[in-house]
């Protein structure tokens, strides 16, 4: 794939220059335990509503043993949940949305172009494409494993109603 088809080139990614590292994603994410999908995140741009982040990918994902038993491969829809993580951490880090949590609204154009295995680095890029405050925020979204494009589309994100939610 040319270079000027990534949102964010991975040869140039500076993955010693760490913008928020696993607890200061926490600050903005909700997940924990097995659902955080996240190691570090390595750029956000406000004005560009653009960011990367990654997930070191090892033997002690919650995947692993079943997912293909003797080869396994990170489902898809794990792979979508680290976009949508990435995309959550811009959105609320810069209050793009006005949200106090934000959650998936639906996803358009997923294409699972490779493998992601233990030991991989899966390098997630998402740039905001829309954003209707206080409604949704629209972004295109790429994982990448080295050079190799593996799973691409779009997500959108919508405000969830944290009051209504509690018990």
């Amino acid at each position: 794939m040319s270079r000027d088809k990534y949102i964010i080139d991975p040869a140039e990614v500076d993955y010693d220059n760490i913008v928020a590292d696993i607890e200061q994603i926490r600050k903005f994410n909700p997940q924990r335990f097995e659902m955080e999908q996240l190691t570090a995140i390595v750029y956000a741009n406000a004005e560009q509503m653009l960011c990367a982040g990654y997930k070191d990918i090892t033997e002690d994902e919650f995947w692993v043993r079943g997912h293909m038993p003797g080869m396994p491969l990170m489902p898809g829809i794990v792979m979508c949940e680290a976009a949508a993580q990435v995309c959550s951490f811009v959105t609320q880090k810069y209050d793009l949305l006005g949200a106090e949590m934000v959650g998936f609204g639906g996803m358009e154009n997923v294409r699972f172009r490779g493998p992601v295995r233990p030991g991989d680095r899966l390098l997630i890029a998402c740039k905001g494409t829309k954003v209707r405050r206080g409604r949704m925020i629209v972004c295109d979204f790429q994982g990448t494993v080295g050079d190799t494009i593996v799973v691409s589309g779009g997500i959108k994100g919508v405000p969830l109603p944290v009051s209504s939610l509690e018990k």
